[in-house]
């Protein structure tokens, strides 16, 4: 087997990272998030009609009367639409927004429910988003300290806030939605990237302890070549099973599929990169990982 030497450009690919981060933490610090109506607090209208409903008619009218920023989506079927109203517009103003539709369109429009969204709600369903993600890095953290040293557990968790940050910054700078879909999204991603890293992980452990004249960084690179194939074709598979959610699964889980798909990729390239460069920076040796020799024993004696 050709082993790829990965680490030989790992200065390349911190530079990569820094600049993505940059970009993304300056998004976030300057433009913010495009909260959707989950955080933000508004009105939602759910409406049947008698016949397929034009989306781009629907939005064109709305704008023409003053309903700047409403957000039409198919819910179902093409008869039934959601329309979300921004902060700012009241029940009152969703009902009158029903006659407005009435008068568009040649058939009936059916009202099916009016929701008011408090942004009182909005800022709790934000804490509680944030702390789950932080609560959830730091479960992961403890988790690999145990599972296998304090060195991978900061290379872990490196990539996790990594994989987050950018991910959050994509959203940011595009000025896509950010709703709670989109938040399931991002907890997802910690899962996925976690596993790749966790498998990487596993086999660097493992060739520390069988290639003993090997360097780290030989072995490093001896681990992620072994596991490349395995990481590629998981990858490639979701993102064909997200990319096709992203085409036809319809608006309601659009910001989902791009979520995870931008997630996806940067948790691939993290696994491969920044983990591993991680451990590289901390030096990370075959002394780490050694199996403990009972007093008396021959520490060659020991298999792995």
């Amino acid at each position: 087997m050709k082993v790829i030497k990965f680490m030989s450009q790992r200065k390349l690919a911190m530079v990569f990272s820094l600049i993505l981060l940059a970009i993304s933490i300056g998004s976030l610090a300057t433009k913010q998030l495009n909260w959707g109506l989950d955080f933000t607090g508004g009105t939602l209208v759910e409406v049947h009609y008698s016949e397929s409903a034009d989306l781009k008619s629907i939005r064109s009218t709305l704008d023409s009367k003053g309903y700047e920023g409403a957000t039409v989506v198919s819910y179902g079927t093409d008869r039934d639409v959601l329309i979300r109203l921004p902060k700012g517009y009241s029940d009152q103003q969703g009902t009158a927004l029903l006659l407005i539709l009435e008068e568009s369109f040649a058939g009936s429009v059916e009202l099916r429910r009016i929701e008011f969204v408090g942004p009182q709600v909005g800022d709790e369903l934000r804490e509680q988003g944030g702390l789950a993600m932080l609560l959830a890095l730091g479960l992961v953290m403890l988790y690999i300290a145990f599972r296998f040293q304090i060195k991978f557990a900061v290379g872990a968790v490196v990539a996790l806030v990594h994989d987050v940050i950018i991910t959050l910054g994509f959203f940011s700078v595009i000025g896509m939605e950010f709703d709670l879909t989109v938040l399931a999204a991002v907890l997802a991603v910690i899962g996925y990237s976690l596993n790749d890293t966790i498998v990487v992980a596993d086999r660097i452990r493992e060739n520390f302890r069988k290639l003993r004249r090997s360097d780290s960084e030989e072995t490093i690179n001896t681990s992620l070549t072994e596991t490349l194939g395995r990481t590629m074709v998981t990858s490639l598979t979701t993102l064909l099973v997200l990319a096709a959610l992203a085409l036809f699964g319809g608006e309601m889980i659009y910001g989902f599929a791009i979520a995870l798909i931008v997630g996806v990729g940067i948790g691939t390239y993290s696994s491969i990169y920044v983990a591993a460069s991680t451990l590289m920076l901390l030096g990370v040796s075959k002394e780490d990982l050694m199996i403990p020799v009972k007093e008396g024993a021959d520490q060659e004696s020991i298999t792995p």
